[in-house]
């Protein structure tokens, strides 16, 4: 994130010695990107974060790329699926990749975690679709909820714990570039500007430290390169006293995210939400539809020539889709034409509003689906433009 935040008990100056009560120094920890010309934050821990107790046997946690599914106006029917796996990791689905990002769904079983899990790949994206919970790293408690985006920095350490009762639906986005917020939305020093679709208000980072102290068996299970490295531990790595820095999870909340209108159909990218190598990421809202007297509020055919488009959708009804429920995907690829089905212009017309709620993800490499996402392809979308 692109403002300073702190918390808890750090020392005055950087790299200078701040002694815990028994007079020993707390283990200072920078946490960096880029080398050292990019974002990071400062961590001061009870214990060596270096000190591992054993590494256990990799696991394999990695998805492959459906070739034989060619180029085709995709639809993913995975609205009526409860369970993707019996806990976190296990229930990851990845859907879609290339070179830059993954999408997929998690719905697992187990609601707590009862390990850590550290992502030394790429950033993360969460969107809650359903449920509400706690995410708990070093940088403390953060509280999720029903339409947040969770932006999760590569290395932090984190488990969730979520509500027992009710739906669990996640949407992750991997990224092997930083997920960020949208550059022309910020002025020279990184705060968003009067125009931007939302602000550092509707933006909440962790909301209060949580700190292990209690020393016993803590695993933390490493994605790198294709495998869970297991790291056991003689100490939480929970264990921070305080930080202070740029780098650090936050969530932003789909229902803060104000909507860009106008006179006439507004393109995608107003409403782009985030940024990273390789790609965006946008939020469809409610919103007003266009006040011109001849204005189409349903959007126009779209040739992509240097893109693909992932639209996941999440709420309401989706005026230019027939055939979609909520949770479906659809992968309309570089190359092909899209646009609404027949019949959803003439139909949009007249209409002063949408209640949609929808993510999209746009990626300017080819993306392909991979072989877990074959049982939910809708043999008849690539079709269904026929009248």
């Amino acid at each position: 994130m692109a403002y300073y935040h702190r918390m808890g008990a750090i020392p005055p100056k950087r790299h200078t010695q701040f002694r815990q009560p028994d007079d020993s120094l707390y283990k200072e920890e920078v946490v960096s990107s880029k080398g050292f010309s990019g974002i990071y934050s400062t961590l001061y821990h009870i214990y060596n974060p270096n000190e591992v107790k054993s590494i256990g046997t990799p696991k394999p946690f990695s998805w492959k790329a459906a070739t034989e599914h060619g180029l085709n106006q995709t639809h993913l029917k995975t609205s009526n699926v409860e369970f993707t796996g019996e806990d976190y990791l296990a229930a990851r689905r990845n859907l879609m990749m290339n070179s830059d990002v993954m999408m997929g769904i998690c719905s697992p079983k187990k609601r707590k975690m009862d390990y850590y899990f550290k992502n030394a790949d790429g950033d993360e994206l969460i969107y809650v679709h359903d449920g509400e919970g706690v995410m708990y790293s070093q940088f403390g408690k953060l509280e999720v909820h029903k339409g947040d985006y969770i932006v999760i920095p590569r290395t932090t350490i984190y488990r969730f714990e979520f509500e027992e009762e009710g739906p669990l639906r996640l949407l992750i986005i991997e990224s092997v570039g930083a997920i960020e917020t949208v550059k022309r939305y910020r002025n020279e020093v990184g705060q968003l500007l009067e125009h931007s679709p939302y602000c550092e208000r509707d933006i909440r980072p962790p909301s209060e430290l949580h700190i292990e102290k209690e020393k016993a068996d803590y695993l933390v299970q490493i994605k790198k390169q294709g495998m869970l490295h297991q790291y056991s531990y003689g100490h939480s790595p929970l264990d921070i006293v305080g930080w202070d820095g740029y780098l650090y999870p936050y969530a932003l909340s789909i229902y803060d995210f104000e909507p860009i209108t106008g006179r006439i159909h507004q393109p995608p990218p107003v409403h782009q939400t985030f940024q990273a190598w390789g790609f965006v990421i946008c939020s469809f809202v409610p919103r007003l539809f266009d006040y011109h007297p001849l204005s189409i509020p349903a959007p126009y055919n779209h040739s992509n020539i240097d893109s693909d488009e992932v639209l996941y959708y999440a709420e309401g009804e989706f005026m230019s889709r027939k055939g979609i429920d909520r949770g479906s995907f659809t992968l309309h690829m570089g190359g092909l034409p899209h646009g609404p089905h027949p019949g959803t212009v003439e139909k949009s017309i007249g209409a002063k509003a949408t209640d949609e709620y929808a993510v999209m993800l746009d990626t300017f490499k080819s993306l392909q689906i991979t072989t877990d996402a074959l049982e939910y392809v809708d043999e008849k979308y690539p079709m269904s433009w026929t009248e």
